[in-house]
């Protein structure tokens, strides 16, 4: 019996554990979801950027950051061969 007691504490435990940590999840999903959207309002109305004029140069600059760290890897070293 203290057993299956303690079994049921530890799993009630747990479970708050995790149900907390998933409410913090989501408060902080919707949160910068949130703010993304607010960003986008703004350009927009603001200064007249479109979304998809928007999302070309996201993917402009991921691919200026991905041509960059490839360079870098291309490098010889100065140490070593």
């Amino acid at each position: 019996m203290p057993t299956q007691l303690i079994a049921l504490l530890a799993a009630l435990l747990l479970s708050w554990l995790v149900f907390t940590w998933l409410i913090r999840v989501v408060k902080t999903t919707i949160t910068t979801a949130i703010s993304i959207a607010a960003i986008v309002l703004v350009l927009q109305v603001g200064f007249g950027i479109d979304p998809d004029v928007l999302w070309q140069e996201m993917l402009r600059f991921a691919g200026t950051l991905q041509e960059m760290f490839q360079n870098l890897s291309n490098q010889p070293s100065k140490f070593g061969k």
